[in-house]
């Protein structure tokens, strides 16, 4: 039995955004870890200073497509239907 299973990849904007949180998540925790350690701070502010503006144009170019596209968009990238908030699916 094969099976085979598509690869869909972020776009450019999916993937800047994605990258900074997951760089934000991990200075956050080495800042509760460590607050006072220096290269957690040259590193927070190198981000601020130099990539923090492009990713938010990306989280504006994100939040621009729309509730649908984007609930389409989660759905694609998942392999699962993603509800409305609030939920309009039956019981199970």
């Amino acid at each position: 039995m094969t099976t085979s299973t598509a690869t869909v990849r972020l776009d450019v904007d999916e993937e800047c955004v994605t990258r900074a949180h997951r760089l934000l998540i991990g200075l956050g925790a080495a800042l509760v870890h460590r607050p006072f350690d220096t290269d957690t701070h040259d590193r927070l502010r190198a981000f601020l200073d130099v990539d923090a503006a492009q990713v938010l144009a990306c989280l504006r170019v994100l939040q621009d497509r729309g509730e649908e596209r984007l609930r389409r968009r989660i759905d694609e990238l998942t392999g699962c239907h993603v509800l409305p908030a609030g939920g309009t699916g039956g019981a199970v």
